[in-house]
């Protein structure tokens, strides 16, 4: 039996933390490549701290994307993001690229041969979900503190004298009341901020952002509301903390309200289905949502390296599904061919769309013109209520 009554907690951190920062330098990377070649093979993973960024990591693809060419797409990464501080600063900072050729052994358990369609780029599990929570199809706690983020980061990229910094966090408790949230019992937030202003300053700036995301009458009482808890935050990002590509793969899902396989998404070009096979099981459980046949749903997916075809799709739509989820899981797969190559010519996943997903989330989002967020489209309720 489910609980009904229960507090749940998220967190979201902004583009300008010191793991997004890396994410986001990593996904410019993949998007350097498949610019330049939509086949290209990409995983390069980003470190990054006081004054420095190393890359690291294996490539196949054009050789004029070369380490100076990284470089570059990591200095206007950061610049893109807003760091010009003494400890963190696109232009001065000294960028490291120890870069290399795809291992063999892995493009050719991979790449298609003769009958053999390509196979997956590692093994491993993947798990999507969908809930009515929020229009977007996302768990309520994971969405509101992710759009709070956005929010004062587009506050603070609009208006060149902003006091806050591009480092910042959020966390998100809501009450839920019959399976339902129903308010926030407490709002956290800490960011960045220039040395002349003090706590209760960024108390102010930062409260009509969370009043404009929350829905009306679930702000926190002001006691659990806690903004800059610590009292300061001047010194932040790279300098602040060491960053790391994938350290935040809660954040770049749904905020612990479904399972993750553990696989993280930035610096991954989509043979990788740690990335695209995510995004595929997250597509399909939102549209078993947004066609009706479930409240929540959530999809697992597994491949062994080298196999075209996944080991096993599970479903479970937890107890709030009104079809059969053998059958479900079935029609999912008739609509759908779940090989890697399968995956990334339905959803178009060999473009450069992929600095966009480094922060905010990689769900929850809207789909653009030019392919980008194409997982979060719902253009198979029509078929699944067909079927059903």
């Amino acid at each position: 039996m489910a609980l009904k009554n229960f507090l749940f907690t998220s967190e979201s951190v902004s583009e300008g933390h010191p793991d997004k920062v890396a994410d986001r330098i990593s996904d410019s990377i993949v998007d350097a490549f498949l610019g330049a070649d939509p086949v290209a093979r990409v995983a390069v993973e980003t470190l990054c701290t006081t004054n420095r960024i190393v890359l690291a990591g294996e490539v196949r693809g054009p050789k004029e994307i070369d380490a100076h060419l990284m470089e570059k797409a990591a200095r206007q990464a950061v610049k893109e993001i807003g760091y010009e501080q003494e400890g963190f600063h696109w232009e001065t900072c000294k960028v490291d690229v120890y870069v290399h050729e795809q291992s063999a052994d892995i493009a050719q358990g991979v790449d298609a041969a003769g009958n053999k369609d390509e196979g997956a780029g590692d093994q491993g599990i993947m798990f999507g979900y969908a809930c009515t929570e929020t229009p977007e199809l996302m768990p309520a706690p994971i969405q509101y503190a992710h759009n709070i983020l956005s929010s004062m980061a587009q506050a603070r990229h609009s208006d060149a004298k902003s006091p806050l910094g591009p480092d910042a966090k959020s966390q998100v408790t809501l009450e839920y009341r019959d399976g339902k949230p129903v308010r926030a019992t407490s709002i956290v937030v800490s960011t960045q901020h220039i040395e002349s202003v003090d706590q209760a300053d960024v108390r102010e700036i930062v409260r009509p952002h969370v009043l404009k995301v929350l829905p009306e009458g679930w702000m926190c009482p002001e006691e659990t509301f806690y903004v800059n808890p610590t009292g300061r935050f001047v010194i932040g990002g790279p300098d602040g903390d060491c960053g790391l590509t994938g350290r935040k793969i809660i954040v770049d899902t749904y905020g612990g309200a479904a399972p993750h396989g553990g696989g993280a998404f930035s610096g991954k070009d989509p043979t990788k289905v740690d990335r695209s096979a995510a995004y595929a099981a997250r597509y399909l459980a939102k549209n078993v949502v947004a066609a009706g046949l479930a409240e929540k749903c959530v999809i697992q997916l597994s491949y062994a390296i080298g196999v075209s075809k996944p080991l096993s799709v599970y479903v479970n739509t937890q107890e709030t599904g009104t079809v059969d989820e053998e059958k479900l899981s079935a029609v999912l797969q008739e609509l759908m061919d779940l090989s890697p190559r399968g995956i990334r010519t339905h959803l178009g996943l060999n473009k450069p769309i992929y600095a966009r997903t480094s922060s905010y989330g990689h769900f929850g989002r809207t789909p653009t013109a030019d392919g980008g967020f194409s997982w979060e489209k719902t253009d198979l309720v029509d078929q699944l209520k067909k079927a059903f």
